[in-house]
């Protein structure tokens, strides 16, 4: 798998439940999502949902079924923190100086104390995890969403989240670590952190597939009010209506 997968699936998941929150109940959260190529998105939308069905949820299942919840969580803890340097990077980029520096405490203390991240030492520490990427960033600087994308594999997605399937691969350890590690080593571990990503979200995409009205748009609304509540960092403008009909860098 991609390493770009490590960010797409934990986000929908969240995103997903969020937009739960948000709803109330199954039908769509109220949203105006910029959608222009809506008709290639569902198709894609399709594919993706096919190709969760054939491939990585009977693989999600199979790992569920002979790891134990500890190790799982293990599995979980170490992905996040070999991908963890992109939330630093972020964090400066964004100004967020104060925040950079306790991320960096963070994955010093979770690659040592916590054995290459296996355990989550930093946050019995008072170091809090913190969840930052590019597309956030741009978000930030004031670029707009743009359209909504749906990336096969990958998921939803707008315009300007897009680059960040670059920026998420370019500061991963796991990435980097192919250039120096047999495809022995490898293709194992991609499988092992498909199969990690797809567990953490079984129960949020199975909820929105056997209830959903429509599980496209609940997915579309669902992804880009989570994304702009990331980039406000919670705290929404109450006139906010970023998700409108407005393209990149508006």
């Amino acid at each position: 798998m991609r390493n770009h997968l490590r960010y797409g699936v934990p986000r929908l998941c969240t995103a997903l439940l969020a937009g739960l929150l948000l709803a109330g109940c199954a039908s769509a959260p109220k949203g105006q999502a910029y959608d222009p190529i809506e008709k290639v998105n569902r198709a894609t939308f399709t594919f993706n949902d096919y190709f969760d069905r054939i491939v990585l949820k009977p693989l999600s299942e199979g790992y569920i079924a002979v790891t134990p919840k500890e190790g799982r969580t293990m599995v979980s803890n170490f992905f996040d923190n070999a991908t963890y340097v992109d939330t630093i990077v972020n964090d400066f980029l964004q100004g967020k100086g104060k925040q950079g520096f306790s991320d960096i405490g963070r994955l010093a203390v979770n690659t040592t104390v916590g054995v290459v991240g296996l355990f989550d030492a930093a946050t019995s520490l008072g170091l809090a995890k913190h969840d930052e990427d590019f597309g956030q960033t741009l978000g930030v600087w004031g670029f707009g969403p743009g359209a909504y994308v749906v990336v096969p594999v990958y998921g939803p997605n707008t315009a300007r989240d897009l680059p960040d399937l670059a920026t998420s691969a370019l500061t991963s350890a796991v990435f980097w670590s192919g250039f120096f590690l047999t495809p022995y080593v490898t293709i194992p571990v991609s499988v092992l952190s498909a199969a990690d990503l797809r567990s953490r979200s079984d129960n949020a995409i199975r909820f929105v597939n056997e209830t959903a009205i429509d599980p496209y748009v609940f997915t579309r609304e669902a992804w880009v009010q989570h994304r702009n509540y990331l980039i406000f960092d919670g705290k929404l403008p109450v006139s906010a209506d970023e998700f409108s009909d407005e393209g990149f860098g508006d």
